[in-house]
């Protein structure tokens, strides 16, 4: 089992962008060695036989089928549009090319 330390503490709290006083110094690092603790103990466990987890449930998707069904026509969707052309929505350009 590999041992936390201070040093790295301070590294994991500078990749992640933490900051620790003393007591959440030693908070974080008595969390940390208990999940180590746990993997180890996962370690033990003997899988033997056992096939890998893929999905969590047997169930598949329900989904209902796609239909198209129209709910309000396109005049209708282009009648408050502050700005149309034809059959279409005119927006400002947002995109400007660099030289």
């Amino acid at each position: 089992m590999s041992k936390i330390t201070d040093e790295k503490i301070d590294q994991l709290a500078h990749l992640a962008r933490l900051e620790f006083d003393a007591l959440g110094k030693q908070n974080i690092k008595a969390d940390l060695e208990n999940i180590l603790v746990l993997c180890e103990k996962l370690n033990d466990v003997d899988t033997n036989g056992i096939e890998p987890l893929i999905y969590l449930s047997n169930t598949t998707n329900n989904v209902r089928e796609d239909e198209v069904i129209e709910t309000i026509t396109k005049i209708q969707a282009l009648q408050n549009a502050p700005k149309k052309d034809s059959d279409y929505f005119r927006v400002p350009k947002v995109i400007t090319e660099k030289k």
